[in-house]
């Protein structure tokens, strides 16, 4: 084999290399917003709810927006954004109105999930959090709401 059809062989086979390498970069940067094991929220420091409600029971409580801060950090930021801000794989949820039948969609949205043509858009988290949680992270993303 002469010396240039062996330099181009070797820079063929290197180019492979490195495509493949950057390839497996890449399918692992794409699952990262798989299999995720949600975060506990310790909601000691709230009010216990004596039975279920469709209306945020901690509005401005600045307690509840603490530990809502927290969850949402842990649980919901990855698809929906730092701060509430979308980064387009999930719905901007500070343009969510703040009125109270919007608290009962967003309670009914984070406890049945969001599955569309049999894919999980958004998982259920009914059997994760207590529903002090939930309460606790629409405090803050209204704690951050914006009409813009």
């Amino acid at each position: 084999m002469n010396r240039t059809r062996f330099n181009l062989a070797v820079a063929a086979s290197i180019a492979g290399f490195v495509g493949a390498v950057s390839l497996s970069f890449v399918s692992s940067e794409a699952r990262a917003h798989g299999d995720v094991t949600p975060q506990a929220v310790d909601v000691s420091k709230l009010p216990p709810l004596k039975e279920s409600t469709n209306k945020n029971p901690y509005a401005g409580n600045a307690e509840a927006i603490k530990i809502g801060t927290s969850a949402y950090g842990q649980n919901c930021a990855r698809c929906h954004g730092l701060g509430a801000v979308s980064g387009g794989i999930a719905p901007d949820l500070r343009m969510l109105p703040t009125d109270a039948a919007t608290d009962e969609y967003f309670k009914g949205k984070v406890m049945s999930g969001a599955i569309r043509n049999g894919v999980t858009y958004m998982p259920s988290f009914k059997d994760v959090f207590k529903e002090e949680a939930i309460w606790a992270i629409r405090s803050y993303i209204v704690s951050v709401h914006s009409d813009e």
